[in-house]
This record gives structure tokens, sequence and C-alpha cells, in this order.
């Protein structure tokens, strides 16, 4: 608890039911490890872990509470959140991207039936990956960068979308109550389920009549 790890190098490490409450990790190298039920969060304080300036590539994170991390400034390619709490998280300029080359960047990373209600993911670039089944309620994702991404059973009510990128992406079986396509950054080739297009239609002001 309470631990201040700056450097330390855990790349492939192995982590299975441990504590790490309110600790900060920074410029560390966790790149492959594996984190299994384990509890980064303190609940009477609100307060989550720190990365800042750290390597995560890789990484993966199962059924992990993160309540109210901050991730700062973090390389984060290929890393996989499952079945996390990620309440009020933050992603500050954090990096899911990897250059392959001069000119081939692609990016990488998963968020599979996680909470991530009130989480800041604002200006994230995550085009392509899977946030399926994962709750965002209330989530800030402006000018977020979700193209093409699978958001299939995912919950998007009063999430911040101003300005989000959702062309090819997949948000059918959804809750998508709220969300305001006029305001979206990008829609074509999203796609939604024949029920949800009310839902959709309704948030714009369009009275939608029963055939």
């Amino acid at each position: 608890m309470d631990a201040q790890l700056s450097s330390v190098i855990l790349q492939n490490a192995r982590f299975t039911g441990c504590r790490f409450v309110r600790c900060r990790f920074a410029h560390a190298d966790l790149r492959e490890a594996v984190f299994d039920h384990c509890d980064f969060a303190d609940p009477d304080s609100h307060s989550g872990p720190q990365f800042a300036f750290s390597r995560l590539d890789e990484a993966r994170f199962l059924a992990c509470d993160l309540s109210f991390a901050d991730i700062d400034r973090t390389s984060l390619y290929g890393v996989v959140f499952e079945a996390c709490n990620l309440r009020g998280a933050r992603f500050h300029r954090a990096d899911f991207t990897r250059a392959f080359g001069g000119k081939v960047v692609r990016t990488a990373g998963a968020f599979i039936g996680c909470n991530l209600e009130l989480a800041d993911l604002a200006d994230a670039a995550l085009p392509g990956c899977d946030l399926s089944r994962s709750s965002l309620r209330e989530a800030d994702l402006t000018a977020a960068d979700l193209e093409g991404c699978d958001l299939t059973s995912c919950d998007l009510f009063q999430a911040l979308t101003t300005g989000t990128k959702l062309a090819g992406a997949d948000l059918r079986e959804g809750e998508l109550s709220g969300l305001d396509l006029t305001a979206l950054g990008s829609v074509s080739g999203m796609k939604v389920t024949a029920a949800q297009q009310y839902q959709l239609l309704s948030a714009m002001g369009v009275d939608v009549h029963p055939d």
C-alpha cells in the first residue's frame, strides 16, 4: 500500500489475488505482465492506482478493480482489460498505438465486459478495438476515435459523445439512449439494429410513429 514503484521492471510478471492499493507506477516496465483478480482501488478515499510514463504494452488485467485509476502518458499497445472495474478511470494521453516501420502505425487494445462508468476517454484513439459488453454510462468520450470498434452490447447511456468518431463501429444490442447522431464526429457505416433506430431518431427530435 502507498508504494512508489519507480522504474521497476516487471515484464512478464504474473500476479494473482494481489493488492496494490494507492500505488504509483512511474516509468515502470509492465509489458506482458498479467494481473488476475488484483485490487488496485481504495474505496474509502475513492482513489486508484497511478501509471505515469509507463509501459503496459500487451499487459492483461483480468477481473481487477482499477476504479479511479489515473493512466497518464503511458503506452498501452495490445493491453487487455477483461471484466475489470474501471469506474472513474482517467486515460490522459494514453497511447494504444505502435509503429511498425516508417509509415505503418497500428492500434490495439481491448476493454471486454468492463465497467467504464464515468471514465475519461476523451480524445482517446482506439479505432478497431474491442469494447464489447462494457458499460460506458456517463463516460467522457468527447472527440474519441472509436471508428470500427466492437461496441456490441455496450451501455452508452448519457455518455459525452460530442465529436466522437463512430464510423464503422458496431453498436448492435447496446443502450444508446441520449446518443445524438448530429453531434458525432463520424457515423458512416455505423451498425445498429432496427429497434435501436427509434432511440437514435428520438434523440434527434424526430417523432417516430409505428407503421
